[in-house]
Formats: C-alpha cells, sequence, structure tokens
C-alpha cells in the first residue's frame, strides 16, 4: 500500500498537472466498493467545480474544489446512466473536497479524452482542458468519497510533528514501538516500509514496547522517522509491486532500504543477517545487532 512518501509524491505529480482545471462532466462505475459517498453526491460534488489544489493527509490524496455546481445535470453518466439525473442532490457549498485513498492499487491517471479506457476505470472526470482524470484499481481496497471541507483524517503529520509532542505520543504507550508507528490515529501516513526503516535508523527493535524506551530513544526515533520520508520523498517513494508517480515512473528509494525485505542478507552496517518476525500480521524486518 502507498505510504506517506509515495502518496506525496503522486500529489504533487497531480497539484502541477490538474490545479485550475474545472471538472466538467463525471462518470462512475457500477462497483460499490471503491465508494464511501454516493455515486450521486460524488458527481454533483464534482461537476462544474474548479481544483484549486491537490494536496495530502496521511495516506489521503485531498483536491480541494471551488464554485457553483452546474444548474444542468441532463448528460451526467453516473453508472451506465442507470441513475436518474434529477436524483442527484445539489451540492450545499461552493467549496467541497474530493478525498482519494489509493489503498493497495488504486492509481490516478491524468490522460487524453481518446486513451483507451482500462479494465478497472471506476471513475473518470473530464476536464475543461480536455483531458480526463481517471481512477483506476484492479482490486478495489481503494475509496472515493467527498467531503464538505475541513478533511481530516486523524493522527499527526510525522513531518510536521515537533520532537516534544512525537515523545508524548508514543512514551508510556504498551504496544511494541513498531505498531504503535503504524497506527494512523496516532502519526498518519507512515506504513510497513517506513517504520521498518525509521527503526533501523534509531537503532531501536520492532519489538520493544514504546514505554521501555526512554526520551532520548524516542527523540532519535523522531528524527529518524523525519530523516526516512524526506528522503524517500526526494527519491520518489518506493516502487514495490504497483506503485508508479503521476508520470508512470517508478521510485527509486528501495533501492535505499537496510532492512525491509531483505531477510537474511547481510546487514549494510554490521554484516549481521536481517531478520523478519510477524507483529499483529504485519512483517518486521531488523538487525539484532544494530538494534536493540
Amino acid at each position: 500500500m502507498p505510504e506517506l512518501p509515495e502518496v506525496e509524491t503522486i500529489v504533487r505529480g497531480l497539484d502541477q498537472r490538474v490545479a485550475q482545471d474545472t471538472v466538467e462532466s463525471v462518470w462512475i462505475g457500477s462497483k460499490k466498493q471503491v465508494l464511501k459517498s454516493t455515486p450521486e453526491l460524488i458527481a454533483a460534488t464534482l461537476e462544474g467545480k474548479r481544483i484549486l489544489r491537490v494536496h495530502r493527509a496521511g495516506k489521503h490524496i485531498v483536491f480541494d474544489l471551488a464554485g457553483e455546481a452546474p444548474p444542468n445535470r441532463k448528460k451526467r453518466p453516473i453508472r451506465g446512466a442507470k441513475l436518474r439525473a434529477e436524483a442527484a442532490p445539489q451540492a450545499d457549498s461552493s467549496t467541497a473536497q474530493w478525498i482519494v485513498h489509493l489503498g493497495m492499487t488504486g492509481r490516478l491517471v491524468v490522460c487524453e479524452s481518446a486513451a483507451e479506457i482500462v479494465k478497472h476505470t471506476h471513475l473518470i472526470a473530464k476536464l475543461a482542458s480536455g483531458r480526463e482524470l481517471r481512477f483506476i484499481d484492479p482490486r478495489m481496497f481503494g475509496k472515493l468519497s467527498v467531503h464538505a471541507g475541513g478533511f481530516d483524517p486523524g493522527g499527526v503529520e510525522p513531518l510536521e510533528v515537533r520532537e516534544p509532542k512525537f515523545v508524548e505520543l508514543f512514551r508510556g504507550r504498551k504496544t511494541p514501538i513498531k505498531s504503535a508507528l503504524l497506527n494512523q490515529k496516532l502519526l498518519r501516513g507512515v506504513g510497513n516500509i517506513y517504520a521498518d526503516e525509521s527503526l533501523f535508523r534509531a537503532g531501536i527493535r520492532p519489538r520493544r514496547r514504546a514505554a521501555s524506551l526512554a526520551i532520548d530513544q524516542l527523540r532519535k526515533l523522531h528524527a529518524a522517522v523525519q530523516e526516512v520520508l524526506r528522503e524517500a520523498i526526494a527519491l520518489g517513494g518506493s516502487s514495490i509491486s504497483d506503485y508508479v508517480d503521476a508520470d508512470g515512473e517508478e521510485g527509486f528509494f528501495q533501492l535505499e532500504h537496510r532492512v525491509y525485505g531483505r531477510e537474511g542478507e547481510p546487514c549494510l552496517v554490521c554484516g549481521s543477517p536481517i531478520r523478519r518476525v510477524v507483529l499483529a500480521g504485519r512483517s518486521s524486518h531488523y538487525c539484532s545487532k544494530c538494534q536493540k
């Protein structure tokens, strides 16, 4: 699943391509699994709106929208035109947000309208520029929704949180520190890859109880998390499985992984074999010598 660096990379590419463009019409497929809001509400909210900017909130892609909804919706092709256009609710506000969570295999593609519509395309937003913004998701773990504004997925942004707040979040918790890092209600956007890499740089084993860590260790972990995330963003994220950026290009941070996915390989610092354990159903990779 794309984590903070991958989503941030995608967001920056989308913002460059579609900010200030306007959504003219919306087509939504028949698969309910990808929808958290109704298709009628999604279409009514997006149509006629200008995309002010695209930004990230945790692992979510957020489109800030502005403008009045168009009065005539007769041609909206929602769900193969099976829904009556007059049944679509009017947007209550001139400002709104479109929220996209990519899940494991979701992609947002900006393309020309003549481009082939590939299988597993669940939404097509036709833009005033003549291009189309398409959401594609083979496994349908991604989610589409709209929000009145001020969307907040919970937790704090790891690149923004200050050291004292970070220490406060984790100090005294009885769960393993790896599990705590993955708790999106505490720290949003950090997933399996970057938790493993951050713990390695901080010299902390993933099984350690957060409550057992000294303040200095938590401070070191705070610095490691921010360092790893910034490096990963600079390299376009980690291309594991299906991830590509807004240009369809792979990231390069996977070449910098020191522990993640390297079970049995020698530690790049001490030469000891990298080990793997399972915590709450998730694989965790670490060096038994460098991490205590």
